[in-house]
């Protein structure tokens, strides 16, 4: 699962240390016994010591081709944090992007998810 954070019009999005290279959403596994939700909130701490509430669901996004480690299912949600980021865990650096000016190294089919993100947000 992956998570969308917005602050002041830009996204947070995390520089890899590990195979895929390249900026990704915060994200990651679901580990046994919990849920998609809890999992969500516990990735993004690890990664960006930030601590989300109220995840929402922003959609489901499957492709064989979407992740080289054959991982094909991403549940994507978006949501709201308080703190200050910090990298850690899997992720080298960070930083908040505006949405017309992403990164060009952009891992997984993130770059096709920021891009729908970015029309949602224009209808509400």
């Amino acid at each position: 699962m992956d998570c969308i954070i917005e602050k002041q019009n830009k996204v947070l999005l995390v520089s890899r240390k590990n195979y895929p290279f390249g900026f990704s959403l915060p994200g990651g596994f679901v580990d046994y016994g919990e849920s998609v939700e809890q999992a969500v909130i516990r990735e993004v701490k690890e990664e960006t010591s930030l601590d989300i509430v109220e995840p929402k669901l922003f959609g489901v996004y499957s492709d064989p081709a979407r992740d080289p480690r054959s991982h094909t299912v991403s549940v994507v949600f978006y949501a709201k944090a308080s703190g200050n980021p910090k990298a850690s865990d899997d992720a080298r650096d960070l930083g908040f992007f505006d949405l017309d000016n992403l990164p060009d190294e952009i891992a997984f089919d993130h770059l096709k998810i920021l891009k729908d993100y970015n029309e949602f947000r224009k209808k509400i």
